[in-house]
Parts: structure tokens; C-alpha cells; sequence
């Protein structure tokens, strides 16, 4: 090794300031004396020379005088010492001299003993300090090693350099000792390192004995840790064993970690990551201690990051709401953009992780990929969002552009799970037509999203291909008997992907073969549709390889090819000229599925052809000089027809219409748009597309046309809405329309295209329920009308008080959407609405200041110029001419009042009025001006109803004289929009008259009237179902005098004055109800029953409203909100409707109905578990057991033979889309039922709650020893336990007396498919998710009831048991319910802590806050044990906290008072407690807090905030001695806090 670059690279920086300083060569001389060196050699250079060898140290060894004694080196120093004044630079010069001399004399034990000496003496004269001398030693040992590396990979690069490549020539002899070459510099350098750490080692052990700071301490083991992890991966080269520094390493943690001292905090040891339990060299005692108590300490402190059961916790997709797992700081308006992460993976440290490369490393079989393909099974079955899967899905690596080659951060899934779940899903719909069981419908919905998943490219197609080969000629050989997979990969075929595999791709023939070999002769029923398809698909499918390849050819089934025959002869015969599509027999339906496969083009216009047979007409109504054409109405395509066509035909379809529906310049028929629409429901994964970004790709001209902006919002409000909230695309749609709404809002004349456009944009509000941005961009104020600015607010009431708020940064941007929205409004919510807002947005509302009053005033200065103006413009002798001259020289704050003006000119006769000339203005000015004559309408005739009043008028002549103005208004010549009109009124509700307004008006005849019109020309609610010809309503019946002026060119298609109250109507309910006028509600929900049956969400609006005002509702009214759902079509529970008909004298259902309802969660919820096999668990192993079933579990839980909850009426199968699209999902229409069901129920929230928590407790117990019924068990555990049982968990004390409290099991298991043990767990799932839907109300009788639970556990606070006893106890008392389960060990405790945890699993972040009940119910804490309960309830809470960070922090203080409860200074405990029988939860306390300041998984960079080392600390000050040591680091003071000194190095650095 070159000598310069040696003395670069291990002399230390500190020194090179001094380098030149007269007293640094005295003091290398005096080392060299005592060390035995020649004061020749230069200090920082090693000799040139290599050492000799032993013969040539006993021939030539020279002759030289031994070193003076080591005692005589400080009196020598210290006459140095005196020959120089600054002792600072002096002690400096000393360490660095130390450090060089300690690198150079590392492998001379003589003079490394020296060292050791003369470093211990130097110390006690103080000329070295340990806390400057240590880092520095570190450091260049650190250098040095590092140059050793480099030395040796150069001389190996070299050596191989040097080595000819020819055989047989005179250099290969050298080329062959190269390895040996290799192996000897190996040596010399593990030889060189072993040394220097042993020596280091040694100087850190006499330096650890005296009082270092943090900050080395913390130097030092960071170096320790780095050696040791170094070792392990044998960066040494060489074979591992246990050096001699290793040993001393060891001591040197070990003296580090002593929590006697406390010098490092134990927590330490755990992150550092060390694994290295199988590398263990035989027979050290002293490593294989280490890890061992590393790994033991790690997995208990693990355990308090975990939820009971977490393994269980997986999405249900049972709600519309997308969180994700993982803390993601990202601000409100990034959350459409976020990858989600619906599952997490445990690290060894409990944390949550998440990422592609985690996944791709995650084995096969193992618990985790379990969990990860249950997850996905489940989203196949129950089709969550196609918002859901683009978040969650990768692109199989295969298919991604090199740019694209790096894991993706937020992923969990891998396509080998996508693909197992697939094929787990065929097979299980392959059993399931096996079965003989009607189950084309969901064949129908799964390969709708299997072409999603083969298209987005999430599963090699080839790879996908061999599985499915594999699987089905496996283990499943025998259950392919049916041509469906043929069917569904004639489905695919055409994709991209595919056609490249069966095109391009290598194994091309190989993978055609493997999918011919999927065919099967299905004759079943030669005139059934489907049997049809079938028996045909192989030959279509055949038909399209035959396109595809030459080379594929040969493979192919000739009888399959002729039979193409077949399809081509019944089409030339029958199919080409097929026009009556409404009443085709069977085979013909099923030979033109099979057509659309193999001849999807002439299909096509077959289609179109049916759908323009009529002909065309001239569109009606039309100026002579104007001519357009309109489609002449036809019967729209059915479902039932629609459904069979190939995936092929409906996206030609689907592009075709929108040419005729968007391009064209023909009106079309209603079928048509109608067609379309279906087109669209029916395959809502792969069919969906955003209209207004796809018609501005077409055509970017084509929505600044009226006529096709129009059609579209008609579309979009009348038929898609719920697909749009569905595909997770309503956020998006209601930022495009507020484009349209801010364009025209000011500009004269556009009245229709704006208002449709503001219907549209309130349901789209309405329709959120999850927190959103009122501006895509995020910034300023919104761009909504004040209609909509009120809408939203009430929108975000709904959400957060019924759903609460699912993130923590949605919390923070609150309060700038408020702000938004609030810039543009001038409104005031009354003291009632208020009232029953959630607290957030009260608190942000109430101190707005009324601003009516100054809108009176206003008015009032304004009044004789309007009255002048009016008279002049409204008398009936007006001249037409002077509109314009009004329009032109009126000014805006007068004509806001036009409207207040001619009421006040009428007086109760509106023939006094010119209404030619008023409805000229009112479509003349623009939107904005409209609306504001609106809202000062309503200002003025309720200001007018009070002066009336006071000058001493008859109330019902008040009334009646302003009912006859309005009628004026809205029904005589239709000049205002009604709908703006009532939410205006209502929004009055402060006044006494405004609502008494809003249901004069919502009652009067010629409303009604409308409204019937409505429903009868509209047809079913169910428009897909509608199998007539749609009736066109003419243009001005339809809309109105003000809609319908100018624009007679563009018919409505379904837009309708009534249909524009669909929004109002719900509205005006929860109006009624905050003003406590309960029997008005009643009475408009039974007059508008049968409208709101057209309400596209009117499931949301019935549970929402439910939820809103739970508590508060009489029975009749909940009675009659219920009954606008028509309950015949929902699937309530069997006996639900006893226990709501009879309001006046409520009995609290049996615990039979409750579980029955979570029997019905675990059926159709709860993911279902594997059917691989059937245990429930294995202590042999991991937990993967658990999450296998058994087998004759099906769809939904349906079991062949078992009898199923709910009603008869209630359908069987799977449920399309179209079928539900509130909520959207068959999950979310089971869970929002049972929700319905507990919210409707007329017995007090304590007594449900009461009786879902006593079925929980027991549950194990009731399914596992009880034949008869529910007793209330004596204990939760079985016979054969030894341990301390719990109590019975649910005291019928809150019950009613006429309740039975027995509960039948003999079916449960049965009904379910799993087994006793499994159900037990699934169950407890259940309920944790059916509470957190449930209103906060709920919640706290939960926490009232588990810590009741807990509290009466009477081992907890048995005084007479020993710790060791208690802690055993309180372990398995909290394991998990799946383990438990096994051996019949289930206690109470463990069920509502594992409850608990499925419950905070499933609840939003906001309401997280309310969790704090439980320690305030369990205070005091006066034993360990309960600690631990604590703890065990709580602990989990906090990672997911991590990104909340005033909740974490009252969090972890509520757990500290608890800590304080027990280990407080005046605390005495019944059993004395050492403070190391906690050391788990003081290591838990360490980690978590890392975990929240890096927010997230905790790295070796990470450290706590300081406001959280201030809070510890002041709770710590509360603690006794013993605890508050162990808590030391957690702490504000950098002189006894590694954590604080961190901060405050990071200050300093930042500083400088």
C-alpha cells in the first residue's frame, strides 16, 4: 500500500490544524520513546519494509534499549506540558497523536498495553477527554478500514488483470495462485481490522466507566452496531467466526445497553435490525444471549403495534370510502392521485409496510400472501370500484417500459397473487355451475372485470394460461365440464395483450394449444341462450386464432371450424333480417350472442339498424325556416338481450351511438340514449368512460354546442349519476360541470343549460359522502352558486356527522374549504340546523354574522325606485319596447328586487301585473340574476309576512295572498325555477313562516299534478326494466315557460321541472325535522313517496337521514322514511319488521335477531376465508391456517341445501351493477341494510349495543359447548381451561323485561360453511364493522361496555395472585381469538379488546378522538395487569395516529396517566412491581414515538419530536425513580437524552 495514501486516509482531521505545532512532534517523540520506536520513522507513516519473518528476527534482530517504564510517561508529559500555555490545544494535539499512535501500534500487544496505560493516565491529568477522544478514534478506525477495502478489492482487480487467458502459456501458473493470493490479503486484512476494533473496544470500555454524553454513547453504539451487522453479512471476506473484537464489541453493547445505567436505551438494539439468530458461531454464550433477548423483547414489543386478530383485518368494500392503510401525509387535493394500500404487511417490529419489492419477496402459501390473495378474492367477487383496482393494481413486470423497470412504493399486491386469485375465482364459479345452481349472472359480472384486469395488464397472460392449466388439470381436474372458461377467454381475446401472446410471443403455440384445451361439448339445453353461446363460443374462438396466426393453425378443431358453418347459414337466413328483437325466441338470442362473437361488425349495425326502423321525423314546433330531424321512437334493447353480447361488439356499440347521439345532426330517439346508457350499466368496469373528457378528446368543439351538452347533462344526471359515484368519479365530474356553471352563471339568456347543469352539480354534492375539494386546483374561492355553496355545507354536515372524517389532513384543509365556500356565500345557518351540525362545523359557523337584516335594509332604501321602476315596466299597459330599455339602464342592486317588486305590486292579485314583459326580463338577464332575485324574493315576502302581522292582518289571509303571488310565479307563467325557489325558503327556517310557505307550495295541486305526470310518463323507477316505447314530453310541459324559450331546437330527453326536485325534496325533510315539525315530514313523505322512488340515491338518503337524526325520530316517521325505500326489494332480516311496526311500545329485539343480522355480515361482508382446506388455525406454523375454510362455502356464504338469513323476497345470487347501484356494491347494500335495521330499531342505543357485546364475549363458548341456546355462560372460556376465566360478559340489567335472552345456535354453524372455531372470529369481525358504521352515539356505549367488561374481570384486581401469575393470565387471556379458539381458551377479555380492534380497524380518523373514553372508564389502574389491558386496548391505536399528530399525542398522555396510575410516586400497588417487569411496554413506548416522528416505518435516521420527549418527560416526572430511568432518553435534557442531543446537534448544524 502506497505510504501517502496511507497517511491520507488515517490521520486524523482533527490533527491537521495542529500539524505544524511545535508541541505535536515533542509529544510523537515521547510516544515513540515509551512505545520503543526509533524517533526516525516518521509517526504517520508504517515502515516500507514488510515484516520479518521468525529466522530473520532470530539471525538479525538488532540490538536496541528497552523503553523507559510507563510510570515514568506522565512525569516526562508533564514537564512537556509545562513548556506550553494553552492546554486546550495541547490536549487537542495529545488525542490526535493518541488516535494515530492507537492505529499505527493496534497489532503490538506490548505497545497497545502501553496505550491503554498512558490513555488512562492522560485522562486523570486531563489531557484526554473521553467525549471528544472516542468519536475521533471511531472515525479514522472507521477510515482505516475503509482504506483496507479499497486496498484489497485494487489488489485483486489487479491480480485478475495480470492473469493471461491462454492454456498452456508461462503466466498461468501465476493466474493459478491468484486465489491464494486472494485469500492471504483476506487475512492480513480481517488480521489488521480484528486488531484495531480489539484495541478500540478496550479504550471504549475505560472510557464507558466515566460519565460520557448521549451523544458519544450514542457514536459508540452506532459503530458497535455497524460492526457487528458488517460481520454478519462477512463483508470480511472470510469464513464467519467469532473474532476476538467481536467478544469485546459484545461487552462494549452490553455496558451500553445496561439498563442500570442506562447509557442507551435497550429500544435501541431492537431497530437496529439484527437477525442474525441462525449465524450464531457454536458454543458463544455471550452472542447467542444477545440476539436471544433482542428477539425476545423485539416480538413483545411487536405485539403492542398489533391489533387481536389484525390478520383477519381486511377491506370489505362494504362502503364507498377508500382509505388507506398506511399514514400518507398528502394534502387534500392529492388524494385522488394516491396509491392505496389496502392491506399492509407487519414488519418484525409491528409497523405496517408496504411496497412492490416487500410484496414480490412475500413466499407463497405463507400468512401474508394469504391475506393479500383473500383480499383480492374478495374484490373480485364483490366488484368494488374500478377506482379501487386502478389504485391497487401494478402492471405485471412483463408489460412495463424500461422506464418504468422500479418497484412502486404504495403496492401490495404482485400479479402471481392477482393471478391466483383469478383462478381461484373460476374455480369457484366452475364448482358452482357444477352445482347445477343458476349462476350465469355472476359469470356475467366476473367477466366483465376479468377483461378490466387482462386489459390494465396486471397478470402476464401466458403465465395466467399455464396456471389455469395447472390448476384445472390438477387438484380440480374434474370440475371443468362446461365450455365457460372457452367463453370467457373468447371474451379477452381481442385484447391487445392477448393477441400479442398468441401473435408474437414465443411460446405462442404452446399457450393456443393450452387454450383449445379448455373446450368442452355443452349440450345441455340446445334453446337456452346461454347453452347456445356456449355450444358455439369454441367455434368462434377458433375462428379468431384462425385470423391470428398461420403457424397456430394446425392445432385447431375442425369440427369447431365447420360448425362456424352453421353461424354463418342461420345468419344469412334469419339474422341479417331480424327486425322484431323484442320478441326473438331463445335460440335466436343465444345465435346472436353468438354472432356478436365472430361477426361483431355487421352485429353492430344490426343494432343501429333496429334502433332507427322507425324512421325519422321533422322535430315539431320549429320556425318555417328552421328544419331539423329527429329519430322516430323505438322500443329500447333489453337487458336480457344486451347482457350475452361480446365485450367485442359493446365497445363498437357503445363508439357508434356516441357518433349518432354527439355527432350527428339528427335528434335521437330516447331508445337510443337509452340503449347507450344500459350499454354502459352493464359492464361498468370495462364499458365506463368520463364524457366530458372523452367528447373533448373526439371533438374538442363538440361541447360548445347546446344541443350536445345538453344531451349530455341529461344523461349524466338522469341516468348515470350512481355509475359516476361508483367508478369513484364524481369529485372529477362536479369539478367539470362547475366549469359550465362559472361560464354562464353571468350570461344573459342561458337559463337551461345552467340549471340543468346546477341539478346536476347539487346531486353530485349530495352524492359525495366522503370529504372532497370544492376546487380541483385547491386554491380560492369556489366557482359554485350560492345554491350550491349551501348545498355543500349541508353535504359536509351529512358526511361528517353520520361517516365521520376518514383522514387526518382532511381535517386540517377544513377549514380553508369553509373559507371557500363562505367568501361567495352570505348566508346565515339558523340556531335549529346549527344545532344538529356536527360540532367541527358549528363551531366554524355560529359566530357568521345575519346578514338578512342589512338585506331588508337594503331593500327597504331600494323600495320606492323598484315600486317606480316595476310600475313602469309591469303595468299592463307597458309597452313591450321599454324591456330593453329597462335591461339597459336598471342597475343590478335594483334589479335583484324585480321579483320583490311585482309581488309587492300585486297584492294578492297577479292580474295586475304585465307577465309578458316580467318573463321577458327574467330569460333576458342572467342566471345570477335570477337566483338573486330569488333569495331577495324570499327576504322580502317574509319581511313582508311579519309587517302584515304587525298591522294586524288575519295569518291565513297573509298566506293565501302570497300563495296566489306565487302561484303567479310558478305555475300561471312558469317564470322561476322552483327547485331554487324551496331550498331559498327552507334555508329561511330561522323564520316561523318559511317552512309553513314550503309546504303550502310543496301541497298544491298543480305541483302534485306535475309530479303524477312525471311518474307516469317516465315509466318504472327501474328504467333499465323499461320494455315500451319512451314517450317524448313536449319541450314547454316538460321544463317550463323560462326553460323552454329558446331553445325548441333541442328536445328534453328525461329532464323535467319535477325531476329537478329530487334533490329538494330530501332536503326539505331534514329541514322539517330540525324544526321539529314531525308530522309536516310525515305528511311530505307520504304525499312524495312514490316520486322519491325515483331518487337515484334514495337508499344513501334513507340511512343518511336515519343517522343524522338518530335519537331524535318518533317511530311513525321512521316508519314512513323507510317506507321510500320499498321494503319488499331490500334485504332486511326476517323479523326486522315486527320489531318496527308497534312504535308505541318498544321491545328490544332477542340476541337471536342480532346475531342473525352478523351472521349475515360474515355470509356476504367479511371477506371469506380460503378453501384450501379446512382448519382454522396451526400452532405448528404461522396463522395461515386461519385463513382457510371450508370448501362448501360458496358465493356469499351460501352453502348448498342451508337455508339463508333474510327474507324470502330477498334474490338470490349475485347482483348486478345495474341491480344496485345505491349503494353500488351487493357488500354495501348488505351492510347499509343492517345499519338501516339498527338505526330504525326503537330501543335506546345502550341496550343494542349491550346485546351485540354479550353475543361477542361468549360467542366461542355459545357456537363450541352450546346445543340448545345462549345462556350467558358462566365464563368465556371453555371446560378445559386453567386459567382465570373472565366474567360473563352483558348484563340484561338494560334489557327489557319481555326480552328473551336466549339465543338458538343450532343452525349457525351450518348456515355459515366455517367451522365453530372460524365463525367465532368472523363474528367478532362482523361487529367491529357493523359498530363503526353506526353513529358516535354507539361508540360510546361501547367504551361504556367494554371497559365495564374489563372492569369486572375480577383476577385483574385480585390481590392474593402473584405478579408471575397475573402476567400469564393477562397473555393468554389476550391472545389472539384465533388461537384461542383452538383450545377452547377464549375469555371475555380477549373478545372485547379483539372486538375493539376490528371496531378502530374500520373507523375514521376523526372519531378515533372518541377511544379516549375507554382509559378515562378504566382509571384508575392499580395493577400491572390492568396496565397491560390497557395497553394491549390502546397501543395499537397509536402507529395509526402516527400522521394525526394532536390525537397522538392525547393519546400516548392518557396511556402515561395510566403508567402514572401504577408507577406514580405515591402509587401503591397491592404487589410490590419491579419497573423491568414493564421493560415491553417501555420499549413499545420508544418505538412508537420513533414511529410517529418519522411518520412511518422507523429508520436509523428517525427520532421523536420534541414536543413528544417534552410531554413524556413532563409525565415522567410523576413516575418513581426506577421508571423515570428507564425513560430517560424519552426525554428534553440533551445531557441524559441521546434523542434530545440529537435535536440538538440538528439545531446547531442547521444554525451553522
Amino acid at each position: 500500500m502506497d505510504q501517502s495514501q496511507h497517511r491520507t486516509v488515517t490521520a486524523p482531521s482533527s490533527s491537521r490544524s495542529y500539524q505544524f505545532h511545535p508541541a505535536r512532534a515533542k509529544i510523537i517523540d515521547l510516544f515513540n520513546l515509551y512505545l520503543g520506536r526509533g524517533s526516525r520513522q516518521k509517526p504517520d507513516e508504517p515502515a516500507r519494509d514488510p515484516p520479518p519473518n521468525k529466522s530473520q528476527k532470530r539471525v538479525h534482530a538488532p540490538s536496541r534499549d528497552f523503553p523507559p517504564g510507563n510510570e515514568q510517561f506522565i512525569v516526562d508529559f508533564e514537564q512537556l506540558h509545562t513548556q506550553f500555555n494553552d492546554p486546550d490545544q495541547l490536549r487537542a494535539i495529545t488525542e490526535s497523536v493518541s488516535v494515530t499512535m492507537v492505529l499505527q501500534c493496534s497489532n503490538h500487544a506490548p505497545r497497545a498495553e502501553f496505550l491503554l496505560f498512558a490513555l488512562r493516565a492522560l485522562f486523570r491529568i486531563g489531557f484526554v477527554n473521553w467525549d471528544t477522544f472516542l468519536p475521533s478514534l471511531l472515525s479514522s478506525v472507521s477510515a482505516a478500514e475503509s482504506s483496507l477495502n479499497q486496498a484489497a478489492s485494487s489488489s485483486a482487480t489487479s491480480s485478475q488483470s495480470l492473469a493471461p487467458v491462454g492454456i498452456g502459456s508461462p503466466g498461468n501458473e501465476q493466474a493459478s495462485l491468484t486465489p491464494l493470493a486472494m485469500r492471504s490479503s483476506q487475512r492480513v486484512r480481517a488480521a489488521a481490522v480484528n486488531s484495531l476494533r480489539q484495541i478500540s473496544c478496550k479504550i471504549i470500555l475505560i472510557g464507558v466507566e466515566f460519565n460520557l454524553k448521549p451523544v458519544t454513547h450514542a457514536e459508540i453504539f452506532q459503530h458497535m452496531m455497524s460492526w457487528l451487522v458488517s460481520w454478519d453479512m462477512r463483508e470480511m471476506g472470510t469464513e464467519k467466526s467469532l473474532s476476538e473484537w467481536l467478544r469485546s464489541c459484545l461487552e462494549v453493547i452490553w455496558l451500553l445497553v445496561d439498563e442500570g445505567q442506562s447509557r442507551i436505551p435497550f429500544y435501541e438494539l431492537l431497530r437496529s435490525g439484527l437477525q442474525f439468530i441462525e449465524n450464531i458461531p457454536d458454543g458463544d454464550e455471550a452472542l447467542f444471549t444477545l440476539v436471544m433477548e433482542i428477539h425476545r423483547r423485539r416480538d413483545a414489543m411487536a405485539m403492542h403495534m398489533l391489533m387481536l386478530d389484525q390478520h383477519l383485518h381486511c377491506p370489505t368494500f362494504g362502503t364507498h370510502r377508500i382509505s388507506s392503510q398506511t399514514p400518507v401525509n398528502v394534502s387534500a387535493e392529492a388524494v385522488a392521485h394516491l396509491r392505496y394500500s389496502p392491506i399492509t404487511y407487519p414488519s418484525v417490529l409491528g409497523e405496517p409496510l408496504c411496497g412492490e419489492d416487500l410484496a414480490m419477496s412475500i413466499p407463497q402459501g405463507s400468512l401474508d400472501w394469504e391475506r393479500a390473495v383473500r383480499c383480492i378474492r374478495h374484490a373480485i367477487r364483490t366488484t368494488p370500484s374500478p377506482d379501487w383496482w386502478k389504485r391497487v393494481l401494478v402492471v405485471s413486470p412483463g408489460y412495463r417500459p424500461s422506464a418504468q423497470a422500479g418497484p412502486i412504493p404504495g403496492a401490495v399486491f404482485t400479479s402471481d397473487m392477482i393471478c391466483e386469485a383469478i383462478i381461484d375465482r373460476i374455480v369457484e364459479l366452475l364448482k358452482l355451475t357444477n352445482s347445477d345452481a343458476n349462476c350465469w349472472q355472476e359469470w356475467l359480472v366476473f367477466s366483465d372485470i376479468f377483461f378490466f384486469l387482462i386489459k390494465s395488464g396486471c397478470t402476464d397472460f401466458v403465465d395466467f394460461i399455464d396456471k389455469l392449466v395447472l390448476r384445472l388439470n390438477g387438484d380440480d381436474n374434474h370440475i371443468l365440464r362446461t365450455n365457460h372458461v372457452t367463453w370467457l377467454l373468447a371474451q379477452i381475446i381481442r385484447v391487445e395483450l392477448v393477441m400479442t401472446a398468441l401473435n408474437s410471443d414465443l411460446k405462442k403455440v404452446e399457450t393456443t394449444r393450452k387454450i383449445l384445451s379448455f373446450h368442452r361439448e355443452d349440450r345441455t339445453d340446445p334453446n337456452n341462450p346461454q347453452s347456445v353461446l356456449l355450444d358455439f363460443v369454441s367455434s368462434c374462438q377458433n375462428l379468431r386464432i384462425w385470423s391470428l396466426s398461420a403457424t397456430t393453425r394446425a392445432y385447431l378443431n375442425n369440427d369447431q371450424l365447420l360448425k362456424g358453418k352453421q353461424i354463418d347459414e342461420w345468419w344469412r337466413s334469419k339474422g341479417e333480417r331480424m327486425m322484431d328483437y323484442m320478441n326473438l325466441d331463445d335460440r335466436s338470442i343465444g345465435m346472436f350472442w353468438v354472432v356478436s362473437y365472430t361477426m361483431a361488425q355487421p352485429a353492430c349495425e344490426t343494432v343501429i339498424n333496429w334502433l332507427s326502423s322507425s324512421g325519422m321525423a321533422e322535430l315539431p314546433g320549429l320556425q318555417p325556416n328552421e328544419r331539423v330531424m329527429m329519430m322516430q321512437e323505438v322500443t329500447p334493447l333489453p337487458m336480457s338481450l344486451l347482457s350475452g353480447f361480446s365485450m367485442n361488439l359493446c365497445l363498437k356499440l357503445a363508439l357508434q351511438m356516441e357518433e349518432a347521439l354527439f355527432v350527428s345532426q339528427v335528434v335521437p330517439s330516447i331508445a337510443m340514449v337509452e340503449t347507450y346508457t344500459r350499454l354502459l350499466l352493464i359492464s361498468p368496469h370495462s364499458m365506463f368512460r368520463s364524457h366530458f373528457t372523452q367528447l373533448a378528446q373526439r371533438n374538442a368543439s363538440l361541447l360548445s354546442k347546446p344541443g350536445v351538452t345538453l344531451l349530455v347533462l341529461e344523461i349524466l344526471n338522469y341516468r348515470l349519476l350512481p355509475l359516476y359515484r361508483y367508478q369513484g368519479k364524481s369529485k372529477t365530474l362536479m369539478y367539470d360541470v362547475t366549469k359550465i356553471i362559472s361560464a354562464l352563471k353571468a350570461k344573459r339568456g342561458d337559463h337551461r343549460i345552467f340549471r340543468l347543469a346546477e341539478n346536476l352539480c347539487m346531486n353530485l354534492i349530495l352524492s359525495l359522502r366522503d370529504f372532497f375539494s370544492v376546487k380541483r386546483e385547491g386554491k380560492g374561492p369556489t366557482e359554485f352558486t350560492e345554491t350550491l355553496n349551501r348545498i355543500t355545507i349541508m353535504t359536509l354536515a351529512i358526511t361528517i356527522k353520520t361517516r365521520g372524517i376518514a383522514d387526518a389532513d382532511h381535517l386540517v384543509y377544513l377549514q380553508t374549504m369553509l373559507e371557500q365556500i363562505l367568501a361567495t356565500s352570505q348566508h346565515t345557518w339558523s340556531e335549529k340546523t346549527l344545532r344538529n351540525f356536527p360540532s367541527l362545523l358549528r363551531d366554524a359557523l355560529s359566530g357568521r354574522v345575519d346578514k338578512r337584516g342589512l338585506s331588508i335594509q337594503a331593500w327597504q332604501q331600494a323600495e320606492t325606485t323598484v315600486i317606480n321602476q316595476c310600475t313602469q315596466l309591469l303595468s299592463p299597459s307597458a309597452e313591450p319596447s321599454y324591456v330593453m330599455t329597462y335591461l339597459s339602464h336598471s342597475f343590478p342592486q335594483h334589479r335583484q328586487y324585480l321579483c320583490a317588486g311585482a309581488c309587492m305590486l300585486m297584492q294578492g292579485h297577479p292580474d295586475k301585473v304585465n307577465s309578458a314583459n316580467l318573463a321577458r326580463v327574467l330569460r333576458e338577464v342572467s342566471p345570477e340574476e335570477v337566483t338573486a332575485n330569488i333569495y331577495t324574493l324570499v327576504d322580502v315576502l317574509l319581511h313582508k309576512v311579519h309587517v302584515d302581522l304587525q298591522r294586524g292582518h288575519n295569518i291565513k289571509e297573509i298566506l293565501d295572498k302570497h300563495d296566489a303571488n306565487l302561484a303567479f310565479f310558478f305555475w300561471t307563467h312558469e317564470m322561476l325555477p322552483l327547485d331554487i325557489f324551496i331550498l331559498a325558503l327552507i334555508d329561511r327556517d330561522d323564520d316561523p313562516h318559511a317552512l309553513i310557505i314550503a309546504k303550502i307550495i310543496l301541497e298544491r295541486p298543480e305541483l302534485m299534478q306535475r309530479i303524477n305526470m312525471y311518474c307516469a310518463n317516465r315509466g318504472p323507477p327501474e328504467h333499465w326494466l323499461f320494455t315500451q316505447v319512451f314517450k317524448r314530453n313536449e319541450l314547454q310541459k316538460a321544463l317550463g315557460n323560462h326553460l323552454s324559450w329558446k331553445d325548441s331546437r333541442y328536445p328534453t330527453f328525461f329532464d323535467d321541472i319535477a325531476a329537478r326536485l329530487l334533490p329538494v325534496i330530501p332536503l326539505v325533510v331534514y329541514r322539517l325535522i330540525e324544526n321539529n315539525a314531525m308530522d309536516t315530514a310525515d305528511k311530505i313523505l307520504t304525499a312524495y313517496s312514490h316520486f322519491l322512488a325515483y331518487h337515484p340515491l334514495r337508499f344513501t338518503f334513507v340511512r343518511d337521514i336515519l343517522a343524522y337524526f338518530y335519537g331524535h325520530l318518533p317511530g311513525q316517521l321512521v316508519v314512513k322514511i323507510l317506507r321510500v325505500l320499498g321494503l319488499s326489494k331490500i334485504p332486511f332480516s326476517e323479523s326486522f319488521p315486527q320489531y318496527i311496526s308497534n312504535p308505541s311500545s318498544p321491545t328490544c329485539p332477542p340476541l337471536d335477531y342480532f346475531a342473525t343480522l352478523l351472521l349475515n355480515l360474515v355470509n356476504n361482508v367479511i371477506p371469506p376465508l380460503s378453501s384450501s382446506s379446512s382448519n382454522c388455525s396451526s400452532r405448528s406454523g404461522s396463522m395461515a391456517d386461519m385463513l382457510n375454510s371450508s370448501s362448501a362455502r360458496s358465493l356469499h356464504g351460501k352453502t348448498p341445501g342451508a337455508s339463508q338469513p333474510g327474507p324470502a323476497n330477498a334474490s338470490e345470487g349475485q347482483k348486478a351493477f345495474y341491480q344496485i347501484q345505491d349503494p353500488g356494491t351487493y357488500t354495501q347494500l348488505v351492510l347499509e341494510t343492517a345499519v338501516i335495521e339498527i338505526l330504525s330499531l326503537p330501543v335506546s342505543a345502550a341496550q343494542i349495543v349491550s346485546s351485540l357485546v354479550q353475543i361477542i364475549v361468549n360467542i366461542q363458548s355459545t357456537l363450541i359447548q352450546s346445543g340448545n341456546g345462549f345462556h350467558g355462560a358462566a365464563n368465556g372460556v371453555g371446560q378445559g381451561s386453567v386459567l382465570p376465566t373472565s366474567p360473563s360478559g352483558g348484563s340484561t340489567d338494560s334489557m327489557s323485561a319481555s326480552r328473551s335472552t336466549c339465543m338458538n345456535t343450532a343452525s349457525f354453524v351450518s348456515r355459515s360453511g366455517y367451522t365453530c372455531q372460524q365463525l367465532s372470529c368472523l363474528l367478532i369481525q362482523a361487529c367491529g364493522l357493523l359498530l363503526a358504521q353506526l353513529p358516535p352515539d354507539f361508540h360510546t356505549q361501547l367504551y361504556m361496555e367494554a371497559s365495564r367488561v374489563v372492569r369486572e374481570t375480577w383476577w385483574l384486581t385480585d390481590g392474593k395472585r402473584s405478579q408471575g401469575e397475573l402476567d400469564s393470565a393477562v397473555g393468554y387471556a389476550l391472545m389472539d381469538p384465533t388461537w384461542a379458539a383452538q383450545d377452547n381458551t377464549s375469555t371475555a377479555i380477549g373478545n372485547i379488546v379483539a372486538l375493539l380492534h376490528a371496531f378502530f380497524s374500520n373507523l375514521p380518523q376523526e372519531w378515533l378522538d372518541g377511544t379516549h373514553l375507554i382509559i378515562k372508564n378504566l382509571r384508575p389502574v392499580t395493577s400491572v395487569a390492568m396496565l397491560r389491558v390497557v395497553f394491549r386496548i390502546m397501543g395499537p391505536l397509536l402507529p395509526r395516529l402516527a400522521n394525526t399528530h394532536a390525537l397522538f399525542n392525547k393519546t400516548l398522555a392518557l396511556l402515561l396517566t395510566t403508567m402514572v396510575d401504577v408507577f406514580g410516586k405515591n402509587s401503591q400497588t397491592q404487589v410490590p412491581v419491579e419497573a423491568s417487569q414493564i421493560a415491553d411496554l417501555i420499549d413499545f413506548l420508544h418505538h412508537v414515538v420513533h414511529y410517529e416522528g418519522q411518520g412511518g416505518a422507523v429508520q436509523s435516521s428517525s427520532k421523536p419530536r420534541p414536543d413528544i420527549l417534552a410531554l413524556i418527560g413532563r409525565a415522567a416526572d410523576s413516575l418513581r425513580p426506577d421508571v423515570q430511568h428507564l425513560l430517560s432518553h424519552l426525554r428534553t435534557d440533551p445531557n441524559t437524552s441521546i434523542y434530545a442531543a440529537a435535536h440538538q446537534n440538528a439545531a446547531k448544524t442547521n444554525t451553522s
